[in-house]
């Protein structure tokens, strides 16, 4: 089959990778949420070999994330976990790194809550949990391309739409993490990067 290819993925991944780079350990276990077309998942693999990276989506996006793994052959990626987070149990942990790219604007809000709390569940003691794509701030847009992606988003379904980082820091304090640090990145997008507590 023909890989699917997301060209924003192209753009964007040395940039998230650099951010990365900052938070992930040498050796540890990663999961990313939302694997997409699965370039992500390859790129990362490759640029950070001591990591375990599980993909996961759900069940219609595995073939094509399955023929960037083919393709890549890297023992260190691991083929998709069926993954609905509104449905679909949490895969087990733990783990060292919790990820994910442009799925907060796609999902529902209540996916979105899911998303963090499953995070904190699964994360090791100080592991992270990194956020990346366009996010409001303090309820106002960062750029009017951000506010005309959202109107579009909107007019395609209701629960689409930018989320405010107010909100997804009340996620993640309900869930036992903590904002260590927020990105500004490329084309109005930010990275939030998001620390569970060493306490027990």
């Amino acid at each position: 089959m023909t890989r699917p290819c997301a060209p924003a993925c192209e753009r964007n991944r040395e940039p998230i990778a650099a951010r990365l780079a900052e938070w992930l350990p040498a050796q540890g276990r990663a999961l990313e949420i939302g694997s997409g077309t699965g370039q992500h998942a390859v790129y990362f693999g490759a640029r950070f070999p001591g990591v375990a990276w599980q993909t996961s989506d759900i069940a219609e996006n595995h073939s094509g994330i399955n023929s960037w793994l083919a393709d890549a052959g890297l023992a260190n990626v691991l083929a998709p976990l069926e993954l609905d987070v509104l449905r679909d149990p949490w895969p087990a942990g733990p783990f060292d790194l919790v990820y994910t790219a442009n799925t907060a604007h796609i999902m529902p809000i209540e996916a979105v809550q899911r998303v963090f709390s499953g995070a904190g569940r699964s994360l090791v003691r100080g592991g992270i949990f990194f956020l990346y794509g366009p996010v409001n701030r303090n309820g106002d847009f960062t750029s009017e391309s951000n506010r005309a992606f959202d109107a579009d988003l909107r007019a395609r379904a209701e629960h689409m739409g930018l989320r405010d980082d107010r909100e997804l820091v009340k996620f993640a304090a309900a869930a036992g993490l903590d904002l260590v640090a927020d990105y500004a990145m490329p084309a109005n997008n930010r990275s939030l990067v998001f620390r569970k507590s060493e306490r027990p």
